[in-house]
């Protein structure tokens, strides 16, 4: 998903008037919806800004997708979405339909554990967690009252049992290990009927009827929707982030024509307005300061922005989070391909150095569990954490950012912190060049977790960071050191 733009509505006016027409043409306000300017500027309210600069501080968070699509060990939610580019393997599409559908029935996770993963997200570093409490299927796993669909209900064996709220499970368990807590919910709903009516075929991931049309069954879905955005913003205590998916329900004047967004739309090219700032008047009720993050859609409710499985080549001036995937898929598949320890940690100072924070996501598996590789990968990262979190947390970025093998990064005093990336192609060497940062004095500098310093010296080509033969022939760190300069 590519970088999404914060668009003005004298924008709008720029457009050809063929191609908004023909958005405008299909566009419909839910009932007393009115757009504002201010709907589509960047927030402003300072205890949400500060929010956000606490948020950019945390550096490091867990995410989660977790659903019935682990029961099967396949992707969420996408594979009842009827797009080109989605395998169902050969299965009449009907037929598959009604068999993940199902899925909720066979679900029961008996090793649920929240607090297994709490602990292993504190000890790998991570200070704030995301949860799916809805992905696009539809499937709750919290206590919902506005839907059997759900992990609580006795549709579902795990439900049947104990009717165990999950997502209120999760949020109490990293609380309590200190974690701000943000909770994923889909905008769209592939199960709800007054989304994908089963009077007329869904020939993508879009509403399927037409919404000027069938004006009280978009109200239904609109009023759903905020209902159970209510539910999760009010029944478990203190939320610090409300991550809304799904960013092809947008309004209209989020549409850039031709853009990447405006092909989520699909088919028909619908315009789906769910009226956000009665959303976020509903989700703040309770959490006045609580970041809301309408992934790609821009304005006020985007509060951060969400590079998917991307790194910027370059900062952002805006606040930003790369999420990604620790293994190839977002949801828990067998025999997923893991990446390295080494390709992760590189990952994170990257996103770092440039100003962002890293989400980084593990699937559970049916049962509720952490694959193995994972939480032996999470294990690594909080080892290099725990000895350099210095140059991670409360940091910003620092010009010029990488240069020579090197990430900088600043913490809040002013001190700067050079991270030596090691791999296979990028050996330690003796001798880096850095730059002339403010206030850096040539002499020794500490090497964190090594009883011996560096030295910063000046020659004729500028400054050098030099490090001592004996501590690179002795190092045993294989993915990064951290010089303070």
């Amino acid at each position: 998903m590519k970088k999404s733009l914060f668009i003005s509505l004298s924008s709008l006016f720029l457009m050809t008037s063929a191609a908004y027409t023909s958005l405008k043409a299909q566009d419909y306000l839910p009932e007393g919806r009115v757009v504002t300017q201010t709907e589509q500027e960047p927030e402003t309210d300072a205890k949400i800004l500060k929010a956000v600069s606490e948020w950019q501080d945390l550096k490091f968070g867990f995410f989660m997708h977790w659903g019935i699509y682990a029961q099967a060990g396949i992707v969420e939610s996408w594979s009842v979405c009827n797009e080109e580019w989605i395998d169902r393997k050969g299965k009449p599409y009907e037929e598959y339909k009604q068999w993940y559908f199902n899925l909720n029935k066979e679900f029961n996770p008996k090793q649920f554990n929240p607090n297994k993963w709490a602990d292993a997200a504190k000890k790998a570093g991570m200070k704030y967690v995301v949860f799916t409490t809805k992905h696009h299927d539809g499937f709750c796993m919290y206590d919902t009252k506005y839907t059997d669909y759900k992990i609580t209900d006795k549709s579902s064996p795990f439900g049947k049992k104990d009717g165990r709220d999950i997502t209120g499970e999760v949020v109490k368990a990293f609380r309590n290990k200190d974690f701000k807590i943000g909770l994923y919910f889909s905008k769209p709903d592939w199960h709800n009927q007054d989304y994908w009516s089963p009077m007329w075929a869904t020939p993508d991931r879009n509403v399927n009827y037409n919404i000027e049309k069938h004006k009280d069954m978009w109200q239904r879905f609109c009023d759903f929707t905020h209902n159970q955005i209510g539910e999760i913003t009010h029944n478990y205590g203190k939320i610090d982030i409300l991550w809304l998916d799904g960013g092809w329900i947008r309004p209209a004047w989020s549409v850039l024509p031709g853009s990447e967004e405006e092909t989520w739309l699909g088919a028909y090219k619908r315009i789906q307005d769910i009226d956000m700032p009665k959303i976020a008047k509903t989700a703040r009720e309770k959490n006045p300061s609580m970041i809301i993050v309408d992934r790609s859609v821009g304005g006020q409710y985007e509060n951060y922005r969400t590079p998917e499985k991307a790194i910027p080549d370059e900062p952002l001036d805006y606040p930003w989070e790369t999420c990604m995937t620790m293994g190839d898929s977002w949801s828990y598949v067998p025999n997923d391909n893991y990446k390295s320890t080494n390709t992760l940690i590189h990952m994170l100072v990257d996103v770092v150095c440039k100003g962002g924070n890293f989400l980084l996501n593990v699937g559970p598996d049916e049962q509720g569990n952490l694959p193995k590789t994972a939480l032996a990968r999470m294990d690594s990262i909080g080892t290099w954490i725990n000895t350099n979190g210095k140059a991670i947390y409360n940091t910003r970025p620092v010009a010029p950012y990488k240069q020579d093998g090197i990430c900088f990064t600043q913490g809040k005093d002013g001190q700067v912190y050079a991270i030596i990336m090691i791999s296979d192609t990028a050996k330690l060497r003796s001798v880096y060049n850095i730059p002339q940062f403010k206030n850096l004095k040539k002499g020794k500098k500490t090497i964190l977790g090594s009883k011996q310093k560096a030295q910063v010296e000046i020659r004729y080509a500028g400054n050098t960071l030099v490090l001592p033969d004996k501590f690179i022939k002795n190092n045993k760190e294989k993915n990064a050191i951290v010089v303070e300069l």
